[in-house]
């Protein structure tokens, strides 16, 4: 048997020269058409396709961007959706075309050419670039994702509940913190006791509220649920769920299989 790096420069040798042929019994060694893991056929998400409703109460807007230097898309616009629970803006590529019916109430997310993946994955129509993990957490999406995530910020807003799971595990919201300085008037501080020997404190993000209904658990509500889910999987980081006795902070309904004991 060859070892995998022998195998694969005997792959670059042949598909270099192609005078040279291998012996009858080391071509099956080698198959010529790779297998795909499943037999069922792509299906490509069409989240990409659905039309956004815009609710009475928003107001959406595509403006052109204002700098071109500060841009992140030097030939892209900027999206505006303003309602009841704040304003967010949002710059979009230029090879997104977006397409506002001010009657109906609907705005169409499409691309120049869907032939391209990159467009492709921006637009929202591969399942792939729909959920990366965690950003699991995060959420995530495309164009056409966040824009759907931000209508529904503005107008009813967006929550995570943390559990603190561990004997002794709690937490509180506080005004004032010893070891950070506040980065705007008015910042909350998220206490954490999870086990270290002092309390950890954690600057909440601008736009999100946070309260502890529980000793054991963490309110997070916000507009735009990328920065109030970011700021989630940090307090998680404090204390990752482990496997063994099942300890740690989960965020919204996170589960975690638990494994034996190891017996030494």
């Amino acid at each position: 048997m060859f070892s995998t790096g022998c195998s694969k420069s005997l792959r670059k040798a042949i598909a270099s020269s192609p005078s040279i042929t291998l012996p009858s019994f080391l071509v099956p060694a080698f198959p010529t058409s790779s297998r795909s893991f499943s037999a069922s056929a792509s299906r490509p998400s069409q989240i990409g396709r659905a039309p956004l409703s815009i609710p009475p109460e928003v107001n959406f807007a595509v403006l052109p961007v204002p700098s071109k230097k500060t841009a992140r898309y030097s030939d892209g616009s900027l999206v505006s959706i303003e309602g009841p629970l704040g304003k967010l803006t949002m710059e979009i590529p230029g090879f997104v075309k977006l397409e506002h019916d001010t009657e109906l109430r609907k705005a169409y997310v499409s691309v120049k050419d869907k032939e391209i993946k990159k467009q492709r994955e921006m637009w929202g129509a591969n399942i792939r670039s729909i959920y990366t993990v965690l950003h699991q957490l995060t959420s995530s999406g495309t164009t056409r994702a966040y824009l759907q995530n931000h209508i529904l910020g503005v107008s009813e807003g967006h929550t995570a509940i943390l559990r603190l799971v561990g004997i002794g595990y709690r937490a509180t919201v506080e005004s004032t913190a010893t070891t950070k300085t506040p980065e705007y008037p008015g910042q909350q501080f998220v206490v954490l006791k999870v086990g270290y020997s002092h309390p950890i404190e954690m600057p909440v993000p601008k736009g999100v509220m946070a309260s502890t209904p529980q000793p054991t658990r963490i309110l997070l509500e916000g507009p735009e649920k990328e920065v109030m889910l970011l700021f989630a999987a940090q307090i998680r980081r404090w204390r990752v769920p482990e496997p063994y006795k099942g300890k740690g902070i989960f965020v919204n309904g996170e589960t975690i299989k638990l494994k034996a004991k190891k017996i030494k």
